[in-house]
């Protein structure tokens, strides 16, 4: 029996105080792995989100692909969630302006000796008893107030937020999707240089076969030729590399195959459609972050009017009705019983008279980060006002770059056309005919960069003045 009241305390002391569960890393020259890094991986599996099911034959347009990460980029997700968290926040602030109920159930027995002459009579009381408690603040002098208006300007910034995400996620989804066509056109243009370089191969190999051309110039085709198909290696690695950073934007796999609309079926604009002026005023009336750093003022306002109302007193009000049954047994007496409802009214006055410069504080507080806030706007503004003009200044110098690739283009292949046939006939060297074949692919390069280009400054516009959130602009963007 001994044995086994001493194992008992012992047994509790194992299972009540934990073992530890994680220690630090052993030893300095080596990584850390151990069974809490097993665990986190299995939690990173059972926390992944269903990806996005990409189809692999379907040719997507953009509208689609903003559409896509629209509802499967888990950014958007995570602002949505913080919006409602807001909301939240928000309810708990307008609870205040109600009063608070609580209901509080008590049973009891006591039990004392009481002394009585020169004996001790034991009393046993039972006893239970149901109660209401209801406090209600009548009056703060806007405290409350201020705390809702507060939570109402972050909820309205936290919304502004949400656009902001859907902003830069349409944004990200435009950038991978011209890009993916920018390699897709370079992957066009080099194998149409490749298919150029392999031509002259085969008219420098069929020139020395007839004793026309010299050794020479058949391994400078050669080499031409080389040149060319490494390059389309290059270009068919930049394509893949894009189109993963399109999958992710949508919230796929980045594994996934997705095929696109090709730049030849897009119409590439050839101007603005409204001044730099016209565009930024659009983006100081639409930014998301503008907005919400205006909201932001709100706010700030909000929380000086708290500090404020610290200052004077506040009047609640407390009501606790009571029942209560109770039973009592003196030693040789019987039993006894009463009931009864009780209960307490009060009114309460709270002043804070001094509390050493506290109040003051908060208020010089709440004064600079309004201050903050006011400033805050200004260098926003500034901000949009800069980027408006430099993304509207990049389109028009995309718009004259387009220009000038197209007649590049139309110079360099009609030279290399004419450089091509006069070496047929003996005319012109094999080096004047790799000299205009590499121009030309330059040429085809520039032209699909020029024209991606384009269509890249005009989302960076839209970006900038926050157009890409309107509906209007999704349905009519290229």
């Amino acid at each position: 029996m001994p044995t086994s009241l001493t194992a008992i305390p012992l047994l509790i002391v194992l299972f009540v105080i934990p073992a530890p569960s994680q220690s630090p890393p052993a030893a300095s020259d080596r990584p850390w792995h151990s069974f809490e890094e097993q665990q986190i991986a299995k939690e990173r599996k059972d926390l992944r989100q269903p990806a996005l099911v990409i189809d692999p034959n379907k040719l997507y347009s953009l509208p689609e692909l903003i559409d896509l990460a629209e509802s499967y980029n888990p950014e958007t997700r995570v602002a949505w969630e913080r919006a409602r968290a807001q909301a939240g926040a928000l309810g708990i602030a307008q609870s205040a302006l109600f009063p608070t109920l609580s209901a509080i159930a008590l049973a009891s027995v006591d039990r004392e000796e009481i002394p009585f002459g020169t004996r001790f009579y034991r009393e046993t009381i039972p006893g239970s008893e149901v109660s209401l408690e209801l406090n209600y603040t009548i009056f703060d002098f806007g405290a409350r107030r201020g705390r809702i208006d507060a939570e109402k300007a972050r909820l309205l910034a936290a919304n502004f937020g949400f656009n902001d995400v859907h902003r830069i996620v349409i944004f990200q989804v435009q950038q991978a999707y011209y890009r993916l066509l920018n390699a897709s056109g370079q992957e066009i243009a080099a194998r149409t240089s490749l298919a150029n370089a392999e031509t002259v191969q085969r008219a420098a190999e069929e020139r020395l076969r007839n004793g026309l051309g010299t050794l020479p110039d058949v391994l400078e085709a050669r080499s031409a030729t080389a040149q060319a198909q490494y390059d389309l290696q290059a270009i068919l690695g930049t394509e893949e590399i894009a189109r993963g950073d399109l999958a992710t934007a949508l919230g796929a796999s980045a594994a996934s195959r997705i095929q696109v609309q090709p730049l030849s079926e897009i119409s590439v604009p050839d101007s603005a459609g409204e001044t730099v002026e016209e565009a930024i005023d659009h983006a100081l009336d639409q930014r998301p972050d503008l907005l919400a750093d205006i909201a932001g003022i709100r706010a700030a306002n909000a929380e000086r009017k708290q500090a404020r109302a610290a200052y004077y007193p506040s009047l609640g009000i407390s009501v606790i009705p009571r029942a209560q049954s109770l039973y009592f047994q003196q030693q040789q007496l019987p039993w006894g019983h009463t009931a009864d409802v009780s209960g307490s009214a009060a009114l309460s006055l709270s002043w804070t008279v001094f509390d050493g410069g506290e109040r003051r504080s908060r208020l010089a507080e709440a004064e600079a980060q309004l201050r903050a806030a006011e400033a805050q706007v200004s260098a926003t503004h500034d901000r949009i006002e800069d980027e408006v003009w430099t993304a509207y200044a990049n389109l028009n110098t995309a718009f004259r770059q387009r220009e000038a690739a197209s007649a590049f283009l139309t110079a360099a292949a009609e030279s290399y056309d004419a450089s091509l046939a006069s070496y047929s006939y003996g005319v012109r060297n094999l080096l004047d005919v790799t000299a205009a074949q590499k121009v030309l692919a330059q040429a085809r390069s520039t032209d699909i960069l020029a024209r991606t280009q384009v269509l890249t400054a005009l989302a960076d516009l839209a970006f900038r003045t926050a157009d890409s959130i309107r509906a209007k602009f999704r349905k009519t963007q290229p």
